[in-house]
């Protein structure tokens, strides 16, 4: 009998933090409804140039790695197929919905080490600046395989618009 009163304790408080984190989160969804919703695919992408397996981490307002887009499921970590096209990048997730970022939108592609909720080895994560909307974020992506990120980084920077192509 002396142990269920500090056991409901304990409980009751583990229920508040969930409740907070879920207020939390609905707040952080309703702050950003101005979020422009995610472009499609187009219907015929042809095949891909390259795909690689890996977890897709994080969309985050760009330069700033710990405001998460919560947004279209932009929130949600899960294992994807990136699939790289000439005319953009397709990240096929499980269990959310899919991301597809057009060439004309990117704006640029670095290595991090994290991103909020996920850090890994230095330059471990490939990330992708563009443009949603009217608001520039980025996407981080990791390989499975660590042979696959020099090949991946190598393919989304040769996507990235140049000057001298955006003059064409």
């Amino acid at each position: 009998m002396d142990k269920i009163g500090p056991g409901l304790l304990a409980l009751s408080l583990v229920a508040v933090l969930f409740g907070l984190m879920l207020a939390g989160w609905r707040g952080r969804l309703r702050r950003q409804q101005d979020v422009a919703p995610l472009p499609g695919p187009p219907a015929d992408a042809g095949p891909p140039l390259e795909a690689y397996e890996g977890q897709y981490v994080v969309t985050t307002t760009a330069g700033d790695w710990l405001d998460r887009i919560s947004v279209h499921g932009l929130g949600i970590r899960g294992n994807a197929l990136l699939r790289v096209y000439p005319h953009g990048l397709l990240i096929e997730r499980t269990g959310a919905p899919d991301v597809y970022i057009p060439r004309d939108v990117l704006g640029g592609v670095r290595t991090e080490s994290g991103m909020i909720g996920k850090f890994v080895e230095k330059e471990g994560l490939a990330v992708v600046t563009w443009q949603l909307g009217d608001r520039s974020v980025d996407t981080a992506f990791r390989t499975r395989s660590a042979a696959d990120k020099a090949p991946l980084l190598a393919q989304l920077t040769s996507l990235v618009p140049t000057a001298s192509q955006d003059e064409e």
